[in-house]
């Protein structure tokens, strides 16, 4: 058959972009060798958000044993797991009923790409199926990335999709890698009763965040038992059927620590699945880290091939995988569209407390050289915190003091992450710090400690 596009993979680049081809009036075909709606849908941001938010009800309950006359817990893990599977099982039905509702052809099964914009179907290693395409975007997301060191036994070192289906909970996990996956499994499992040890190779827990917002995370973690070694690597990985031992390396005083677990989980980050799709047959050209590259508007070297998402270089999020997938497909509809600003993108970890953040953080505003203004204001003078008895944690904003320009914003508290789309609208549209103060918030919310904390740096904040 030929379509107008055809996009290997359903994402949420993949399936963003095919429904937003599909409305601009654009014949499309989707591709997808497993489940629709991809990693994020079916192994990430989806599935663990829904254990997450098992983890915070029931440590909300054990915080108040006292107060609601509760003296016995019993957590039931699989029921857990199960609840997380049967929340992905009705987003993948939303996502099918969208591609029939938009009349995209789905088609399952391994792709490969031709040259003459021609792609190959595959299912048990036998084609079934060529199709021609005017364009083609290729969506094929990232895998875990698992150094050789770690793939010594599967049973106890594990990947999140291992984390999202285990069949019982371990007595002790470590946890390689910091980043939102690391943080967001380290939460979950020790609130259902997991010893838990984080090994961090830089210098913070979650590297490239605010250095006061990562020293607050780390405090956090501590208080309710939490470990966690930074700026330390890992040396060795003895493994068995029993458990594991793992030796790492302090990097700051060359000390030799020796951990052991049933399980340790490898959070070290992705690697794009750019292999076994025909790249080399078509011509196109990848990193050395095997990221695909393209220009500004997501084209190849080669005319009419597209890439988006977590296959390219660039923040591995499902938002701004969606974000590309719009632009490229309006960008190739001829309707010119805004370009992303990779410096206002929202980064959100969703353990407890979250963490939220967007644009510059202070170390690199001042690197920059700007001369800045900061401002914070915590959740323990807020009421509607102090109401819902999460004071922990705080706001922290960063502006410019000559032009008034809001460089970056920074939280981490309870529900941090719902609120953080104020300062990504706000920085947008350009607004002064004035504008922000002017602007009346809710009272009471949460939104109040983004007002009183524009407000702190400016000396103007009411409740500090």
């Amino acid at each position: 058959m030929y379509f107008d596009v055809i996009i290997l993979g359903s994402g949420p680049g993949g399936y963003v972009a095919s429904i937003r081809a599909s409305q601009l009036g654009m014949k499309t075909a989707l591709i997808e060798k497993e489940s629709l709606g991809g990693v994020c849908l079916n192994w990430g941001c989806i599935p663990t958000k829904s254990i997450l938010n098992s983890a915070k009800i029931l440590q909300k309950i054990k915080k108040n044993e006292d107060l609601f006359g509760i003296n016995k817990i019993k957590i039931d893990f699989s029921k857990i797991i199960k609840k997380s599977r049967n929340v992905v099982d009705k987003m993948k039905k939303g996502i099918s009923f969208l591609m029939k509702k938009n009349g995209i052809h789905v088609i399952y099964g391994n792709a490969k790409l031709k040259s003459g914009k021609k792609v190959e179907i595959f299912k048990n290693g036998k084609k079934i199926e060529e199709h021609n395409a005017s364009h083609i975007i290729i969506a094929t997301g990232a895998k875990p990335k698992i150094e050789k060191k770690f793939q010594q036994n599967e049973k106890t070192i594990i990947g999140y999709k291992k984390a999202l289906s285990l069949s019982s909970l371990p007595k002790k996990m470590i946890i390689i890698g910091s980043g939102p996956i690391g943080l967001e499994f380290a939460y979950f499992y020790h609130s259902m009763g997991t010893d838990v040890t984080i090994v961090e190779l830089c210098s913070q827990l979650f590297p490239n965040t605010d250095e006061e917002i990562s020293s607050q995370l780390k405090c956090s973690f501590e208080r309710i038992g939490i470990k966690s070694y930074v700026s330390s690597t890992i040396k060795k990985i003895d493994s068995s059927s029993k458990g594991v031992r793992v030796y790492i390396q302090t990097l700051n005083n060359n000390q030799e620590i020796v951990l052991e677990a049933d399980v340790v989980l490898s959070a070290t980050g992705t690697t794009p699945n750019s292999k076994s799709i025909g790249l080399e047959e078509v011509g196109i050209h990848t990193t050395d880290k095997e990221f695909i590259i393209v220009d500004e508007s997501y084209r190849t070297n080669i005319d009419e091939y597209y890439a988006i998402g977590d296959v390219i270089e660039g923040p591995s999020l499902a938002h701004v995988a969606s974000h590309e997938a719009i632009f490229c497909v309006e960008n190739i509809k001829g309707l010119n569209p805004t370009k992303i600003d990779y410096n206002n993108i929202p980064k959100c970890v969703y353990c407890l407390p979250e963490i939220a953040s967007v644009g510059y953080t202070e170390k690199e505003a001042k690197k920059k050289g700007y001369q800045i203004k900061i401002g914070k204001f915590p959740f323990s003078a807020l009421g509607k915190s102090i109401s819902d008895d999460s004071p922990e944690g705080f706001v922290k904003v960063i502006f410019d003091s000559k032009y008034d320009e809001w460089l970056g914003c920074h939280m981490i508290g309870n529900n941090v992450t719902d609120i953080i789309s104020e300062a990504v609208v706000s920085r947008k549209l350009e607004a002064t710090h004035c504008e922000i103060i002017e602007s009346i918030h809710p009272h009471p919310s949460l939104s109040e400690s983004i007002l009183e904390a524009v407000a702190h740096a400016y000396g103007k904040a009411i409740h500090l």
